[in-house]
């Protein structure tokens, strides 16, 4: 059984509200650089820097992460990991780093992403923003801007589909 939790509609709302709620908590823009994780958190994560962008009449630094060989669970997901490219055009130092994926889960990926972005520096800060907080953390990792929290089960999967991947943007849950 699938189940539609966000529409386009309800998407587009909540990342209007994340980069409303990222430039008040930052006080602007200087020094803030947004970073996307491969790969939904890419789409959002230049979704949101547009948002940001065109509210402030600026131009926020924007990059990608791939943490597919930081994951400690990478040779068990495939003996061939796919390997995207990481893109952080920019030094890390002094910057408000706003970390971006689709989904939390257990808080692996993100603490994957945080090793994974020292190794480029050591930014002032880093602050977590995820579309959907489907609860279970096995690791004490929290975001600091949801856009949605469901409590997804243990037999439930959730997807966050966009357009740049192919679909059309909604977020579904999936019963395994």
């Amino acid at each position: 059984m699938t189940k539609v939790i966000m529409t386009a509609a309800d998407i587009d709302r909540s990342l209007d509200r994340l980069s409303l709620e990222i430039l008040e908590r930052n006080h602007g823009v200087d020094n803030l650089a947004i970073i996307g994780i491969h790969t939904g958190g890419v789409y959002l994560a230049e979704r949101i820097r547009w948002k940001i962008n065109v509210r402030e009449q600026g131009e926020v630094l924007i990059g990608s992460l791939d943490i597919t060989l930081y994951r400690d669970d990478w040779s068990l997901i495939s003996q061939n990991p796919i390997v995207r490219k990481t893109d952080i055009g920019f030094s890390l130092e002094q910057q408000r780093v706003i970390l971006v994926d689709d989904v939390v889960f257990t808080g692996r990926t993100i603490r994957a992403a945080m090793d994974a972005l020292m190794d480029y520096g050591r930014p002032a800060s880093v602050q977590l923003a995820v579309l959907v907080d489907r609860g279970g953390r096995e690791l004490p990792i929290q975001p600091d801007y949801v856009g949605m929290a469901v409590m997804a089960g243990a037999n439930e999967r959730v997807d966050v589909l966009l357009e740049e991947s192919g679909g059309q943007d909604e977020v579904v849950i999936h019963e395994k």
